[in-house]
């Protein structure tokens, strides 16, 4: 078996969790995917999950063309420091509250493969060697995309695995009753 480069390794991981995260949409009957659970956390339904996805895929599309052009991108985004992440993340979860889940789908799935296009732009060497891009300060381009794809769907997938149960179990309720 040939050993898979660091760049095919992150477009396979970031493919397979891509796969994982809609299987677990997916396995909700369509009707109900749209049920919100009962939570003080953030994100209470599909649609929240996949559209803080899409929102850091269009940062990162954003810091990587300002990168490329020579600049040093404003990261996380203008007005926010990683110190106030939650905040950012919070502004995010208001601006996406009238997207539909299928507008949502549609957006994360383009925006994920627009990112995937990025990624196969660059050599191992470009993506592994830190400081390779200035803009990238003393990390790598993979640890940014790593962060904004594979691994961020890793979280994603959780939270929809929590989700996916919460509805579930609320149709098992139904026919306890």
């Amino acid at each position: 078996m040939i050993a898979k480069s660091d760049k095919e390794l992150l477009l396979h991981n970031s493919d397979k969790n891509f796969k994982s995260l809609f299987e677990i949409i997916e396995s909700v009957p369509s009707r109900k995917r749209g049920i919100s659970t009962e939570t003080g956390e953030r994100d209470k339904n599909f649609r929240d999950v996949l559209m803080h996805l899409y929102e850091w895929h269009a940062m990162l599309e954003r810091w990587y063309r300002e990168g490329m052009d020579g600049d040093i991108p404003f990261m996380p985004a203008p007005g926010y420091k990683w110190s106030t992440i939650k905040l950012l993340n919070m502004q995010i979860w208001e601006n996406y509250q009238d997207v539909t889940l299928n507008q949502a789908i549609k957006k994360l799935k383009l925006s994920h493969e627009r990112v995937m296009e990025l990624i196969k732009l660059h050599t191992d060497e470009e993506l592994i060697t830190k400081k390779y891009y200035k803009w990238t300060k003393t990390s790598n381009l993979y640890s940014y995309f790593a962060a904004n794809t594979s691994h961020h769907y890793i979280w994603a997938i959780k939270k929809c695995e929590v989700i996916a149960k919460y509805i579930q179990d609320g149709e098992k309720d139904k026919y306890v009753k």
